[in-house]
């Protein structure tokens, strides 16, 4: 089931989220409908708090990734097959120069903007059969795995963009929490109008 997703300005957003336990109701289900609202949107990631549940749960499909011919034979290696749930992550370890991409947020539709992060991470979490695991990633993988790991620390890409910019931004970002935009996946929207 293709769930609607969050938007800016929603204070789900904005909260830390909790660890689950394995016992946590109709766990497959949602990471089911979490996968099919990730493809839906075109997004290679997708957090629990961007589905409006303040958990420590998050998605990557970045295999698409795998095919850029700009990447290293390493990196595209790394991003084949890497489709994870990620359950009560740690990031425990990031290194190296931070580098920029240019990145977007399915809760924050038609908004992209160059944003450092650390070249590497280690982190640690239970996978989807509650199966503890400690991964390091570098390059692409680690930036994907980096920008939803902030969803459940309750951080978007654009509280790492510079005080001015943010200042520049600030008109769009009210218009996309007032659903003042086009999209083409279901979302809803904080300070919507109400229609009576």
């Amino acid at each position: 089931m293709i769930l609607p997703i969050v938007a800016f300005g929603d204070p789900v957003l904005r909260k830390v989220a909790e660890d689950i336990t394995p016992e946590y109701p109709k766990l497959d289900t949602l990471l089911e409908n979490m996968f099919e609202t990730m493809y839906n949107a075109y997004g290679v990631g997708l957090a629990a708090p961007q589905i409006g549940l303040p958990i420590r749960l998050f998605m990557v499909d970045a295999t698409g990734f795998a095919e850029d011919e700009e990447l290293d034979e390493a990196q595209r290696k790394q991003l084949q097959g890497m489709k994870k749930v990620f359950i009560n992550a740690k990031i425990v370890e990031r290194d190296g120069e931070p580098w920029v991409f240019n990145e977007g947020c399915l809760s924050i539709p038609d908004i992209r903007e160059d944003v450092f992060r650390p070249e590497s991470i280690k982190i640690e979490y239970m996978d989807e059969n509650f199966e503890k695991q400690v991964e390091e990633y570098d390059g692409l993988a680690a930036r994907v795995i980096q920008h939803e790991y902030d969803h459940i620390e309750g951080i978007l890409f654009t509280d790492k963009l510079s005080p001015l910019k943010r200042r520049l931004l600030k008109g769009r970002l009210a218009n996309i929490s007032r659903g003042r935009i086009k999209v083409d996946y279901k979302m809803r929207f904080p300070d919507a109008k109400k229609i009576r």
